[in-house]
């Protein structure tokens, strides 16, 4: 495992620097153009996702390492592959855009404070992370120091941004799967016994954040390409983020199969719901409705 505590940061690095090499600081400054959408993803984001996470544990009775591992998906951001969905399933990726940038900032001080007050309540054997600074720090290191780099280098080379974006994105995505190809080759005895233990959970977990994450801004009146923008930013956490903290930071790689789990339905959880949105918006409104 000591090879994917070293890779894993190193992937995860990648990532965040291809996410700064499509971003400015106008994607900061675009929340203000969707206020009540941006607070309404950011407030399920952040605090109803936890909760929906938490009661789900406790009805699955989760042992407490994979508890944790449950509550620090849940407070994870969302993943870049949200823009993609969005993209393809006809939401706001202007809005995924911002939200994907606000919440890469957020995590450094919300996944931290969830996973800390996770392990303390579980019990869970593992080093705490939210109180303790050097790992705060890293967290930082991890998360925001590649976006800056790759904000400041599109600042300053936005032509060798644009050319460097792909392939800074597919050698992340090689790095990834090399890195996950050796963790389950090398967990491979337990690997059935995760998918027991966390697969229903994950997926229920997975399709509750999708329709959370379309219901809420829908139900307070917020437009339909927003909605469907704010369900794939809301169901499509970053598992890479939440795996690379389990292993990396708290040393624990049975704390990452929750998200190693959910990374994997996430696609096809991700899919339908695109799928039922898109027929939903296609159908033909009653008469006299």
């Amino acid at each position: 495992m000591s090879s994917a505590s070293v890779f894993l940061p190193i992937a995860l690095a990648v990532i965040m620097l291809g996410l700064g090499l499509g971003l400015t600081v106008a994607d900061f400054r675009r929340v203000l153009a969707y206020p009540k959408a941006s607070v309404i993803a950011l407030t399920c984001q952040i605090l109803v996702l936890p909760a929906l996470c938490l009661g789900l544990v406790l009805l699955f009775g989760l042992p407490p390492v994979l508890a944790v591992g449950m509550m620090l998906l849940a407070a994870s951001p969302g993943g870049t592959t949200a823009n993609l969905y969005s993209h393809l399933f006809g939401g706001d990726v202007a809005l995924n855009v911002t939200l994907t940038a606000i919440n890469s900032v957020l995590a450094v001080f919300t996944m931290p404070l969830v996973t800390n007050l996770a392990i303390g309540y579980f019990g869970a054997e593992s080093g705490a992370l939210g109180l303790q600074f050097d790992k705060s720090l890293q967290v930082f290191a991890l998360v925001l120091a590649p976006v800056a780099i790759g904000m400041l280098i599109r600042a300053r080379f936005a032509a060798f941004a644009e050319r460097m974006h792909k392939p800074v994105k597919i050698a992340s995505a090689v790095i990834l799967l090399l890195v996950i190809l050796g963790v389950v080759f090398q967990e491979r005895a337990n690997i059935a016994g995760y998918v027991r233990d966390v697969g229903l959970i994950t997926l229920a977990f997975s399709v509750l954040s999708l329709a959370v994450g379309y219901w809420a801004p829908r139900l307070l009146k917020v437009e339909r390409t927003q909605a469907v923008a704010s369900c794939m930013e809301i169901g499509i956490h970053n598992a890479t983020l939440s795996i690379t903290v389990a292993m990396g930071l708290l040393a624990s790689p049975q704390m990452a199969v929750p998200s190693a789990t959910y990374g994997v339905l996430m696609f096809f959880t991700a899919a339908a719901a695109g799928f039922l949105l898109r027929r939903r918006s296609s159908a033909p409104v009653p008469a006299g409705s």
